[in-house]
């Protein structure tokens, strides 16, 4: 349980003044007050958070209850009254509103803190007129409390709306839960301690006083919070009508109203009793019990930030929903726990810091939920007070019922398979399947941009989200344009949907190796379409030396729809564009451009654009241009060009890894390889080849190994001459003559692209 208000940002000052500006709401922040006072609210809320320990919430709380007798019945009806009062929320929300938002959620909170003293008398009525005087004692302030707090949160819902932009409303609450989070477990930590070295109420006393310290530090702190100022009577619509109706007819919200109640039904108890059953039937000590909030704490820290994060970029359904998920889990864990066993602590906190992550994963993602998507910001008053008095009716039902349900069962024992039976049990059941209740419930609220749970998964799988995530930190941490360019190269490895922002952010930096680094980085990337869809634009942009690029990424990306942006570029005006364009097409498979691209091939006069052309006929398996591809090797005098051409034939005919396999090995020794090549084609073909060609296999391969290669491209010449042509594909026979020719001349200078080619072709066609 906490009671906390959300993250704030910044104040104008006590006294709310009337806004001048005709482009601003009545007492409306700009963004930049709120981002201004943005560390006020997170230390406000991190001293709240130490009250909410030391006071009316936690562990610390029930565990001072039972110390002072009560039943569980009975503290089940003193929790309750801090949830039930939150149905003054209908009644009292148009009075905050007019009053100021602000100013009721300071006024009433510091009451709510100076009601909280009256818990320091407890001992002395207990030692003076007995255990009923103090019950009653206990049970008055709580009421007061109670009641000051409802009409502070009250406020304090549409105020949060209001100060939180929804861009960063998920990261931002995860900087407050890290802090609040860190202040609570420092807060339980010196908690823990003062029970161990304390008795009986003395400890109780102690850490309540400090509480109520840090209360009205929290007050103080949130005069630094912009808005919430009150509505000005000269405003014509300030006679606004309720929205209650409104409200309960909004299907969205009623989905989402019973989701939560559900959801309270269930952990509000066990928030509330869960340290009576680490006493009771795990065997804790209450020093103990309290540190065990330290394991919460923890995966609240470790998981704040990403949840935060997660939501919004990814959107909240679907970080409710797994934080839901796991949540279901925690029932069955605890139930399977060994009972007073020395290792029961460290098997608790270990489930308690999976708690920390469920609870923030849901905290998170359904707080997101209900402020950017739920409650329309015109109509967050009534729509705020509709919440806050639905969940205080869930609430309070839950602690009289679970405590009612905990006194009834009290006898109960034994043993179901692995599982032991006793008073926790059925509330632990519920605890398994109220939150699958609420899971089938959320899945039919809409959010206009987010993704579905498979998707969010995929996220997390696809690629190495480790790289993604330390790259993503490193970017925003980079100071010069060495540091982007390297790390602008990490996103592109972890080849992970994570980086995607970050890259699309690249390529509107303004620095241009930036920008042309991100290009090739979204080239290693797995098909994305947003990153699909900003190369495509890129392609029709005025930065040639980006367009080329753009269109080798879109290649690269291997997605079918980047084929209609590459097919339109293909007419570009520029050559160096409509060269990669075809080598793009080509690496697709777009077989439908295979007729343009072996006309243009025909008349093309540019040396390059015939490469390109080239290629992306042997890519696309072109049989129909090997006459073309041919007569364009013989008349290539460039060495590496011509190697490309070869391998555009090769891949013709196919089994392109076992051509470039030969280009490898022949670069360390070529002899070697080539005879290699001529043995291995003798052994497939043995059966099919006359004694003569068999003769013509040896010698050639004789002479490659002694490095003849002169010698040994005649040999081979001579040996396709004596080949069965029945044996070989028309494009293969095509291949092999124009190699026989070649390397048959007289004058042949040792090229080895066609003695390559042409030992390829007898090993990848034979037939």
């Amino acid at each position: 349980m906490t009671d906390q208000p959300e993250p704030t940002l910044h104040q104008e000052g006590e006294r709310q003044q009337p806004v001048r500006r005709a482009d601003r709401a009545d007492g409306e922040p700009t963004t930049v007050e709120k981002l201004k006072g943005m560390p006020w609210s997170i230390a406000s809320n991190a001293s709240n958070t130490v009250f909410a320990q030391y006071t009316f919430y936690g562990s610390l709380f029930v565990l001072f209850l039972s110390a002072l007798g009560l039943s569980k019945s009975q503290m089940g009806a003193i929790l309750s009254l801090l949830p039930f009062f939150g149905l003054l929320s209908l009644f009292v929300a148009p009075a905050t509103e007019r009053f100021g938002y602000k100013r009721t959620y300071m006024t009433f909170f510091g009451l709510r803190s100076f009601a909280s003293i009256g818990l320091l008398f407890t001992p002395w009525a207990l030692s003076h007129y007995g255990a009923p005087v103090a019950l009653t004692l206990v049970t008055a302030i709580v009421a007061v409390f109670s009641l000051f707090r409802s009409i502070a949160i009250t406020a304090m819902h549409p105020w949060v709306q209001e100060y939180v932009p929804d861009s960063v409303r998920g990261k931002y609450t995860a900087w407050n839960n890290m802090a609040t989070t860190g202040a609570g477990f420092i807060a339980v930590t010196i908690g823990g301690f003062v029970l161990a070295q304390t008795e009986g109420l003395t400890g109780f006393m102690v850490l309540i006083a400090a509480g109520v310290v840090f209360g009205f530090a929290s007050v103080a702190l949130a005069v630094r919070v912009p808005g919430g100022a009150p509505r000005s009577p000269r405003r014509k619509d300030q006679a606004q009508p309720r929205e209650l109706r409104s409200a309960l007819r909004d299907r969205n919200l009623v989905r989402y109203l019973f989701s939560v109640g559900a959801i309270t039904l269930v952990t509000v108890p066990l928030g509330a009793f869960l340290p009576l059953f680490m006493r009771e039937q795990i065997g804790l000590s209450d020093s103990g019990i309290v540190w065990l909030q330290t394991g919460t704490l923890v995966g609240t820290l470790a998981s704040s930030f990403i949840w935060g994060w997660a939501a919004d970029r990814y959107g909240s359904i679907p970080v409710t929903l797994y934080g839901l998920s796991v949540r279901a889990v925690l029932p069955l864990l605890w139930m399977l726990m060994p009972r007073h066993s020395e290792w029961g602590l460290w098997i608790a906190l270990s489930i308690a810091l999976l708690q920390g992550v469920a609870d923030m994963g849901w905290g998170i993602g359904s707080a997101r939920m209900l402020y950017v998507n739920i409650v329309p910001p015109a109509k967050r008053r009534d729509y705020m007070a509709v919440y806050f008095a639905w969940t205080s009716v869930v609430g309070g039902v839950s602690q009289l019922a679970s405590g009612r349900l905990l006194d009834a069962t009290q006898g109960l024992s034994g043993r179901f398979w692995i599982f032991t039976i006793d008073p926790y049990f059925p509330l632990f059941i519920a605890g398994i399947v109220l939150p699958f209740v609420a899971f089938s419930l959320l899945r039919g609220i809409h959010e206009e941009r987010g993704v579905s749970m498979g998707q969010f998964a995929g996220i997390f799988l696809r690629g190495n989200p480790f790289l993604a995530m330390s790259s993503m930190i490193r970017y925003h941490l980079a100071r010069d344009e060495y540091a982007t360019v390297r790390v602008t190269e990490q996103l592109g490895q972890a080849r992970s949907p994570l980086t995607v922002d970050e890259l699309l952010e690249t390529l509107e930096d303004p620095r241009f190796n930036v920008r042309f680094e991100a290009v090739i980085s979204i080239g290693r990337m797995m098909p994305d379409p947003r990153l699909i869809e900003k190369l495509e634009e890129m392609l029709d942009g005025s930065e040639l030396a980006l367009t080329v690029v753009a269109a080798w990424a879109l290649g690269r990306l291997g997605d079918p729809h980047a084929i209609p942006p590459l097919e339109r570029a293909l007419n570009s005006q520029y050559r160096s564009i409509r060269a990669h364009a075809a080598r793009a097409l080509g690496a697709l498979g777009d077989e439908r451009i295979v007729p343009e691209l072996t006309a243009r091939l025909e008349h093309e006069p540019d040396k390059g654009l015939q490469m390109a052309y080239a290629s992306a006929l042997g890519n696309l398996g072109a049989k129909g241009a090997t006459p073309l591809l041919l007569k364009l090797l013989g008349e290539m005098d460039n060495p590496g060009a011509a190697m490309e051409l070869a391998l555009s034939l090769a891949r013709i005919i196919g089994s392109e890894h076992g051509f470039v396999t030969m280009v490898r090995g022949v670069r360390v020794d070529a002899g070697t390889t080539m005879s290699q090549a001529i043995t291995a084609f003798r052994r497939q073909a043995e059966q099919g080849l006359g004694p003569e060609a068999l003769a013509l296999a040896d010698v050639c391969a004789d002479r490659l190994a002694r490095e003849n290669l002169l010698e040994g491209a005649l040999g081979i010449s001579q040996l396709i001459g004596a080949l069965p042509r029945d044996r070989f594909s028309a494009e293969g026979l095509a291949i092999l003559d124009e190699c026989g020719a070649r390397l048959g001349q007289p004058d042949y200078e040792v090229r080895h692209e066609y003695i390559i080619l042409a030992l390829h072709t007898l090993t990848a066609d034979w037939r």
